[in-house]
């Protein structure tokens, strides 16, 4: 199973409705995971597979963490063609 945050300033809104469009996407390709929503602050120091984000938030994560820039929060199409490769590249491991 990969571990995958979704991440937002507050970790409330928009990471939410983001972690519901990405745990969707690893469903319907057979892809086990673990999708939570968090706060900028709170995922910066967490141990997990994947962060997604927009742009100006995944700047600040440090080198060491992979992070995975998404265009919108809420438009499953968009987000869907900003992580799938990536999702699929870590599940293969």
């Amino acid at each position: 199973m990969i571990t995958i945050v979704t991440v937002c300033g507050n970790g409330i809104g928009s990471s939410l409705m983001c972690s519901l469009k990405v745990k969707e996407i690893c469903d319907e390709n057979g892809i086990v995971a673990s999708v939570e929503s968090s706060d900028f602050n709170s995922a910066k120091g967490r141990g997990v597979d994947l962060i997604v984000t927009v742009d100006e938030l995944a700047k600040q994560f440090d080198s060491s963490q992979r992070v995975a820039v998404i265009r919108s929060y809420i438009n499953k199409k968009k987000i869907k063609e900003d992580v799938l490769d990536i999702i699929k590249e870590i599940a293969a491991k």
